[in-house]
């Protein structure tokens, strides 16, 4: 299903995600070397419940997952990059760490994607995949007008992590959102310009490169959940929610300075 909004629609989905985005800054502030991963569960499920919105997560269940996903955000840490399940873990200095968070609020979802070096060391091979997944996001975000196409989007988030020497893995990207979080189209991290749905303005897309080191395989956790690098090497994601405009695309999960 591909859903394109209305006005009234478009500014109540920029309501969600000024919340997406809040939510993450503040986690982002609050987290040390030594926060567990299950407080940063908790954290978030508090701050979505006291703003009236609905997690998107806990009752999930898709078909690649295991049972519902249980929890309020996914945490992936170094070598998981997609869907990680908070579980007892403390951070250590320099863990790579990305938050992904999507809720619900006034019937329309936002979804967004953070990674960023825990504590005071900063690899500096951390540091340029972090880089890259930003850089890509927002190529594609600039690629992302009204009478372009999914493929041109997908070439921009391409063209970035492949000359950074990232391979692109295909089976995981972004998508259409709106009443609900997973929609139609698909929008892969790589493709052909001039290929797919052609944009509309209310449509709105959640862009997500994400790109491991050396690798393009992934593998599941025995956590069910929890996709990590076939080879170990770190991972990291950037994602924001858009909406196409007439005057272009506006991101509606950026975080205010």
């Amino acid at each position: 299903m591909i859903e394109i909004l209305h006005p009234g629609e478009t500014a109540r989905a920029k309501d969600t995600g000024a919340l997406v985005a809040g939510i993450l800054q503040t986690l982002r502030n609050r987290i040390t070397v030594g926060t567990n991963l299950l407080d940063i569960d908790r954290w978030a499920r508090t701050m979505i419940l006291e703003a009236g919105a609905l997690s998107c997560y806990v009752d999930y269940a898709p078909p690649f997952g295991r049972g519902p996903f249980g929890h309020y955000i996914c945490t992936a840490v170094n070598d998981a990059v997609l869907h990680g399940r908070p579980h007892d873990y403390e951070l250590a200095d320099g863990d790579l760490l990305t938050l992904d968070l999507a809720v619900s609020r006034g019937g329309l979802a936002a979804d967004s994607a953070i990674s960023f070096l825990v504590g005071g060391a900063e690899p500096p091979e951390s540091v340029a995949l972090i880089d890259a997944t930003e850089r890509a996001l927002s190529a594609g975000i600039a690629a992302a007008v009204p009478g372009a196409r999914v493929g041109d989007v997908s070439h921009a988030i391409g063209a970035v992590l492949g000359a950074a020497g990232y391979p692109v893995n295909t089976e995981f990207g972004g998508h259409g959102i709106g009443s609900t979080m997973h929609q139609d189209p698909h929008v892969a991290n790589t493709g052909r310009p001039g290929r797919g749905y052609r944009l509309r303005s209310g449509l709105l897309l959640a862009l997500e490169p994400w790109a491991m080191e050396d690798t393009a395989e992934l593998v599941t956790d025995a956590d069910g959940w929890t996709l990590r690098s076939a080879t170990g090497c770190r991972a990291a994601h950037s994602e924001h929610t858009i909406a196409i405009t007439d005057d272009g695309p506006e991101i509606l999960t950026l975080a205010q300075q």
